[in-house]
């Protein structure tokens, strides 16, 4: 069963172009030996019938020999002296065998043209029987014969025989004709099948070529332009139908695509103008609550103190969601970074000093190489996506909680990992924690959820990537960036 998998298997890998070929060329191959069979049986079976009826004129010219060779008086189940001459008959063909058997002793042997001693041939000779009819035997010496045995004067047997090898010769010389025939005929269908299912299969080619083509892009968010149409030479056939499916399904998914990134674009631009008219109104709001703070003075009663106190806390939050609604929209629409050497060495420290003051009941370690590193960026949004990994690290973690920061460069990349010992991600929260506006268990019950997603964007407009690591005891964010 193991092998019969294993060959269902290789068989499902082969192209479906070496399947049809070989299928054309066993297909081939069977019809050809089913031919040489064929013709080499009936040619065999038309030269033994022949040989046989050579035989029986043989054969009677050896009995009207013996004959005469025999006295007419001659005691029953004794040779005559003159039967020595059995089979040596003017008209027989050369190598012909004439041959008496008596009291199951070869009496007499001869063979046409050539006088050598045959006794080895003997014992074969005495077995056979009048009544078993035209038989091949192979003779020691002299090869296969076609022998035939008849009852003879005086209760003797008279053996008569004709050689099979030039008839053996002939089947032998048409097996290699058809042979090189077929040879020749397997080869030249092979070249040429191969030939036609190339030039059949090209449209299937084609197809499969724009396939890998569209698999390859990436067509989540963007303007994608797909490749060309198939071209499609043979309307009509399979090929051309599946070229003909594929063309319109090219077709649908560019429009659909275009409606796709149009909807972006509109989506895009209503948030970039949302995020932007909501800058003044938020600023005005904020200015006139700390305005009235300042006015009233230690005169306010407690309720207005804080509720005044509460309108400039959400006005600070609701510029920051502002804010970073802008920086998305920015990092969706593809819009340039600052391409300038960046030190990261100091940025991370930078992060962790506003870390630790942000969240002094967190224990904050560094891990950092003795020279600086630096990569080719945007500092400012660098800086922010290392302070967001903090932020999310000292909000989603209970206090006591020790993180780490480490930087280190590897296999030309530039490695930014934030670690803690937390109680780690819940597994259902892991799959769409870079999706906007998805919110986690938080010990001081702020955020958004766009912390995250900002640190992707900005580290995938970088050309880099985040990776993440989660367990109980262990969480892991790493930023991983080319190194300049």
């Amino acid at each position: 069963m193991i092998r019969v998998g294993a060959l269902r298997d290789r068989l499902r890998r082969t192209t479906l172009r070496s399947r049809v070929l070989a299928a054309v060329l066993a297909a081939l191959l069977i019809s050809c030996a089913t031919v040489a069979l064929v013709t080499t049986v009936a040619l065999h079976g038309f030269l033994q019938d022949r040989l046989d009826q050579q035989l029986e004129s043989a054969n009677r010219r050896n009995v009207g020999q013996a004959g005469r060779l025999i006295e007419g008086n001659r005691p029953p189940n004794t040779a005559h002296p003159g039967i020595a001459a059995i089979g040596l008959v003017i008209g027989q063909p050369v190598g012909t065998i004439g041959a008496e058997v008596s009291d199951g002793q070869v009496a007499a042997f001869n063979v046409v043209g050539d006088s050598r001693d045959y006794s080895a041939s003997y014992p074969v000779i005495a077995t056979l029987q009048p009544s078993n009819g035209p038989t091949t035997r192979h003779l020691a010496g002299l090869g296969p014969y076609r022998l035939l045995a008849v009852q003879g004067p005086g209760g003797s047997t008279l053996v008569t025989g004709l050689p099979e090898s030039d008839m053996n010769e002939t089947v032998r010389h048409l097996l290699m004709v058809e042979l090189v025939v077929f040879a020749a005929a397997l080869v030249v269908t092979g070249f040429g099948a191969a030939a036609g299912v190339r030039l059949s299969l090209r449209p299937l080619t084609r197809v499969a070529h724009t396939a890998e083509q569209v698999s390859a892009m990436p067509l989540a968010s963007g303007d994608v332009l797909l490749p060309p149409p198939v071209p499609n030479p043979a309307p009509g056939t399979e090929a051309g139908r599946v070229a003909d499916a594929v063309n319109r399904m090219l077709a649908h998914v560019q429009n659909a695509l275009r409606h796709r990134h149009a909807s972006e674009d509109r989506l895009r631009r209503f948030v970039a103008d949302a995020s932007h008219e909501l800058r003044t109104p938020v600023a005005i709001i904020r200015s006139h609550a700390e305005f009235a703070e300042r006015a009233g003075g230690h005169d306010l009663a407690p309720d207005v103190a804080r509720s005044l106190e509460r309108i400039r806390a959400q006005s600070d939050r609701m510029t920051a969601l502002v804010e970073d609604l802008l920086l998305l929209a920015r990092l969706d629409a593809g819009r340039p970074l600052g391409r300038d050497a960046v030190d990261l060495t100091r940025l991370v420290l930078d992060a962790v000093r506003d870390a630790q003051v942000a969240s002094p009941d967190h224990g904050w370690q560094l891990d950092l190489p003795d020279e600086p590193v630096t990569v080719c960026g945007d500092e400012p949004t660098l800086h922010q996506s290392i302070g967001n990994l903090l932020t999310n690290a000292g909000r989603h973690t209970p206090a006591d909680t020790t993180v780490t920061v480490s930087l280190r460069r590897d296999s030309g990349a530039v490695l930014v990992d934030v670690a803690d010992n937390g109680p780690g991600i819940p597994v259902e929260l892991r799959p769409r924690l870079f999706e906007r506006f998805v919110h986690g268990e938080s010990a001081s019950g702020k955020g958004y959820g766009l912390g995250l997603p900002i640190v992707a964007a900005i580290v995938h407009a970088h050309a880099g990537r985040v990776e993440l690591w989660s367990n109980p005891g262990s969480t892991i964010f790493r930023i991983v960036l080319p190194a300049s």
